[in-house]
């Protein structure tokens, strides 16, 4: 099963990530950059109360998932944003960012399903991002404040 497929009430293709944070477009282009798959944002405004964003990916084995969560780290850090707390980096099967308003979670393929991140959260609405949308410059060059 593929994380597009799973159903979610609101769910919504991005044809410009520019719709986000600047911060939030950082990581979605520090993702890219190291080629992670099914870039998935879910905003939580309203149905949580510790953070407002998800933004999760999928790293298609171990060495990806750490090369995806290091260069998120790297960017955000050169950028003034470091995180608040990394965990799970040595396993690599789950690697949780937190940045205090948005969470960034990097899985493994086994882990992305099995936890299943856009059911448990089904209430948010989700965007769906394209892969060939991240990674690139133009991607993060006019950014809108969503938060």
């Amino acid at each position: 099963m593929q994380a597009s497929s799973i159903s979610s009430r609101a769910t919504a293709a991005v044809s410009d990530v520019s719709e986000f944070d600047q911060r939030i477009q950082s990581v979605l282009h520090a993702a890219g950059e190291k080629k992670a798959l099914e870039p998935t944002v879910l905003d939580l405004r309203g149905i949580a109360t510790f953070t407002d964003f998800f933004v999760i990916f999928t790293g298609a084995n171990r060495r990806q998932v750490q090369a995806i969560s290091d260069e998120i780290v790297e960017q955000l850090k050169h950028r003034g944003t470091p995180a608040s707390r990394v965990e799970g980096y040595q396993t690599a099967e789950w690697i949780l960012i937190d940045y205090g308003d948005f969470v960034v979670h990097v899985f493994d393929e086994k882990a992305r399903r099995f936890y299943d991140l856009e059911r448990l959260w089904r209430e948010s609405k989700r965007y769906d991002i394209s892969p060939d949308q991240i990674g690139s410059q133009n991607s993060t060059s006019k950014a809108e404040q969503v938060l």
